[in-house]
C-alpha cells in the first residue's frame, strides 16, 4: 500500500527500517515512469532527501530516531493498515455540513456574490473561520481589516474566495487539540499552506483549475494529522499506552498518506478530477509531462523547510525534480516566500 516518498525506505539498511509493504511503489516521480530507467537512481536520492528532511522538521526528531523502528511499531502499524482496510478509522474528519453547496455554489457561473454570501452565513463556524483566514498573512491583499463576509467575497473574488474557504473548511481539523500534537499540527498546517500554494501557481502556469489544485494540495497535511491521531489513539489503546514513536509516525506518514487522502475524497464526495490528480501523483503515468500537485508538493516542501532553516534542496537538484523553468520556478518561489514571510512575521494561524 504506497504512500507519499515511499521509497525512502530503500534509503535505510534494512536492519533498522521497517519492511515495506508488497505493492508500495515508489511515488514521486516528476519525469513520469518512462525516465526511470535513465534517471530514477539520481532522483530517488534527491526526493529521498528531501523527504528526510521533512520528517525530521514535522516530527521534530533527528534521522537516526525516524530510523529506529521496533518489533512494537510493526504491530501498531499492522493495526492501522487494518483499520484503513477495514474503513474503521475513528479519526477519519466528518464531511463539512456545507460544503457539497458551497463546491455546487463555486462550479456556478451563475452564481452571484449575494448567494454565496448567504451560503456561508448560513454557517456560523465557517463565517467565522472565512474571516479568520481571509485576515491572515496568508490571503490577504492589503493592510485593511475584512469585516464582513460579503466584503471579503468582493475583495478577493471568486477565485480567491475559493481558497480561503478550503482552508476554513480544513483549519479546524488541523489545529491542535493537546500539547502533544501542537508542535506537529502548526507545522503541518503551514506545510499545508505552503504545498497549497505551490499547487494553485502552478496550475496556473498550467492551465488548469488553480482553485481545485488549492484545495488537492491540502489534503495531505489533513491526512498527516489525521494518520497521527489514529496512530495515537492506537498506541493508547492496543499498544504501548504512550505517544507512537517518530520511526513509526514516519512510517505510517510516508507508507499510506495517499491512502488517506482518497479516504478524505471519497467521505467528501470530492469531484473525479480530485481522484485522478492524487492518483496520478501517487503512480504517474508513463510519459507522463507535469503534474501541477506533485510539482507543488515537492516546491512547498523545499521552501518551507527552507524558510525555517532546515536542510532542504541545493537549487540544481530542484530544477531537476519540478517541471518548471528557472524563469516560472522564480516567480513560484517569490510569491511562496512572502507568504512564509508575512505569516512568521504575524505568527497568524501557527
Amino acid at each position: 500500500m504506497p504512500g507519499f516518498f515511499s521509497w525512502i525506505a530503500s534509503l535505510f539498511s534494512a536492519n533498522s527500517a521497517p519492511p515495506r509493504a508488497a505493492s508500495e511503489t515508489r511515488l514521486l516521480n516528476p519525469a513520469g515512469a518512462a525516465a526511470q530507467t535513465e534517471s530514477s537512481g539520481a532522483e530517488r536520492e534527491i526526493v529521498g532527501q528531501l523527504e528526510e528532511h521533512l520528517f525530521s522538521w514535522l516530527l521534530d526528531a533527528a534521522p537516526t530516531r525516524l530510523r529506529r523502528f521496533t518489533d512494537g511499531d510493526q504491530k501498531e502499524l499492522a493495526e492501522l493498515e487494518r483499520r484503513l482496510n477495514l474503513s474503521e478509522m475513528e479519526e477519519l474528519p466528518r464531511k463539512p455540513g456545507s460544503l457539497p453547496m458551497l463546491m455546487r455554489a463555486l462550479s456556478n457561473e451563475a452564481t452571484d456574490r449575494k448567494e454565496l454570501t448567504r451560503i456561508i452565513l448560513d454557517d456560523p463556524s465557517l463565517t467565522d473561520q472565512l474571516l479568520q483566514i481571509a485576515n491572515s498573512p496568508y490571503f490577504r491583499l492589503s493592510d485593511h481589516v475584512i469585516e464582513t463576509v460579503d466584503q471579503a467575497v468582493f475583495v478577493l473574488g471568486v477565485d480567491g474566495i475559493r481558497n480561503v474557504i478550503a482552508a476554513a473548511v480544513m483549519r479546524p481539523m488541523m489545529a491542535a487539540r493537546n500539547s502533544r500534537e501542537a508542535l506537529f499540527a502548526q507545522r503541518a498546517w503551514r506545510w499545508g499552506l505552503t504545498c497549497a500554494r505551490a499547487a494553485e501557481m502552478i496550475a496556473g502556469i498550467h492551465k488548469d483549475d488553480t482553485s481545485a489544485h488549492f484545495m488537492a494540495g491540502l489534503l495531505p497535511a489533513l491526512a498527516y494529522i489525521t494518520l497521527r491521531r489514529e496512530l495515537g489513539r492506537i498506541c493508547r489503546t492496543h499498544g504501548s499506552g504512550s505517544e507512537p514513536s517518530p520511526a513509526l509516525l514516519k512510517t505510517a506518514l510516508s507508507r499510506y498518506q495517499w491512502t488517506t487522502c482518497q479516504l478524505l475524497a471519497n467521505i467528501w464526495n470530492l469531484p473525479p478530477k480530485y481522484h485522478a490528480w492524487l492518483l496520478s501523483a501517487e503512480r504517474p503515468a508513463p510519459r507522463q509531462a507535469h503534474t501541477a500537485l506533485t510539482d507543488g508538493l515537492l516546491l512547498g516542501t523545499r521552501e518551507v523547510l527552507r524558510h525555517a532553516r532546515q536542510r532542504n534542496l541545493p537549487e540544481e537538484h530542484l530544477l531537476e525534480i519540478v517541471h518548471l523553468s528557472p524563469e516560472q520556478l522564480g516567480r513560484v518561489r517569490t510569491a511562496l516566500l512572502r507568504m512564509l514571510q508575512d505569516g512568521k512575521s504575524s505568527q497568524v494561524n501557527g
